[in-house]
């Protein structure tokens, strides 16, 4: 019996070892995260650090349900501390969360949490966070810089839900409320950005984008942690421990429909990218936009039926575009958002130090489509990024739009 029970021990282990036997000889710049993006994922993947002193940190790990009641053995969650991205993942880095660090199981998440000290001296420090779905072998990632150029420190404080799970988006619906909850000091403090951004310029389009002169900003003050605060207005918020430091926490706030359309005006504004000039001008100047929306659409499809689906098929890459890619912008305004919507998920997703790249599959098999972005240094978010804009893009761009129009789009 004991040497049954052992046996059973040592199978049970060499299972749950092969995933991270798969990663062996992989690296964070050539895992392929394309599932972040899917419409088919099961789960939605975050890393939420919250640092407790120069070297130490209290990181969350959060799974958010897509799909409906999931169950927990389904997955295997598990994480690793990287010094690059291009080192190759070893067995030895990976960690499988246990019970214990199950912190939360609730309808919508499963949190869990662990304590990472760093050394003094270290510049550079990548947490990886994986799901692997033991039904189909499907694994899903996501990773952050802890330590790098590009992250000087993080929050020393968190956003959470009113059931005290981390708040997992970018976003808020105005008029909503958040707990606080720091680790220095009882009081937090508050800016207002009340800014409307413009659509991005298309991937071909090689000059730059206009930049606002002015960046108007309220400043609300000190509020107390752990009461919940409110946020009432359009626009987005960044919030402060200590306004002498770069770190904060931005949240963008948005109307009750977000991240769905709200109304006509906004529908007329989207689909600005599948439109010529001529048109859009002409929907912006209709005094029924529904009416002139019902005749947009039908005159590109020339069938009903094909238009409803068309309509359908659009804004819900919208819907995913803001889910997704929210930042200061809403998600369909970003260049990532832009390329989604027009080009659907990528095929496959990559990241480096300073920039991301999606591949889509081209007209030959061995072919691919790539557009990179660059990341950004900024002060609001560590995940700032903006599209490398090439001429080379416009035949594989107008060849999306005209499927678009004729309503031939599918991901």
């Amino acid at each position: 019996m004991m040497q049954k029970n052992l046996l059973l021990r040592i199978f049970f282990l060499l299972i749950i070892s092969l995933p991270f036997q798969s990663l062996a000889q992989k690296s964070l710049s050539n895992i392929n995260q394309a599932l972040r993006y899917s419409r088919y994922s099961r789960l939605g993947l975050k890393i939420i650090p919250v640092q407790i002193s120069e070297t130490q940190f209290k990181v969350q790990f959060i799974a958010e349900k897509i799909e409906e009641n999931p169950e927990y053995n389904a997955y295997s969650f598990s994480y690793a501390l990287l010094d690059s991205y291009d080192i190759p993942i070893e067995p030895e880095d990976t960690q499988l969360f246990g019970p214990a660090d199950l912190v939360y199981d609730t309808d919508r998440h499963w949190v869990f949490e662990k304590t990472i000290e760093i050394e003094e001296e270290k510049e550079q420090l990548m947490v990886l966070f994986t799901a692997l779905d033991t039904r189909q072998g499907d694994e899903y990632h996501y990773h952050i810089d802890l330590k790098s150029a590009f992250v000087e420190s993080h929050p020393t404080f968190g956003a959470y839900y009113a059931n005290e799970v981390p708040f997992d988006q970018n976003y808020l619906n105005a008029g909503e409320a958040l707990l606080f909850k720091t680790t220095k000091g009882p009081t937090l403090h508050s800016f207002y950005y009340p800014m409307n951004f413009d659509v991005p310029y298309p991937p071909m389009e090689t000059k730059p984008a206009p930049v606002p002169r002015e960046l108007e900003v309220v400043d609300q003050g000190d509020f107390l942690e752990n009461i919940p605060k409110q946020l009432d207005q359009l626009g987005y918020y960044f919030f402060q421990q200590d306004t002498a430091e770069a770190s904060g926490l931005l949240l963008k706030t948005t109307h009750e429909a977000f991240p769905k359309v709200k109304d006509w005006d906004e529908m007329v504004e989207m689909v600005t990218y599948i439109s010529t000039r001529k048109e859009h001008e002409d929907l912006l100047a209709a005094s029924d936009k529904k009416k002139a929306l019902d005749e947009y659409w039908l005159k590109l499809t020339r069938n009903p039926e094909t238009a409803k689906e068309l309509i359908r098929e659009y804004f819900r890459q919208v819907e995913f575009a803001n889910i997704l890619f929210t930042d200061f912008k809403e998600g369909w305004k970003t260049d990532k958002g832009m390329v989604y919507i027009i080009m659907g998920p990528p095929q496959e997703v990559t990241f480096s130090l300073d920039r991301e790249i999606w591949s889509y599959q081209g007209i030959g098999e061995s072919s691919k489509i790539r557009f990179t972005f660059a990341r950004v240094k900024n002060i609001l978010t560590p995940h700032y990024y903006t599209l490398n804009r090439s001429r080379a893009y416009q035949p594989v761009w107008f060849k999306n739009i005209s499927q678009w129009r004729s309503g031939k789009m599918a991901f």
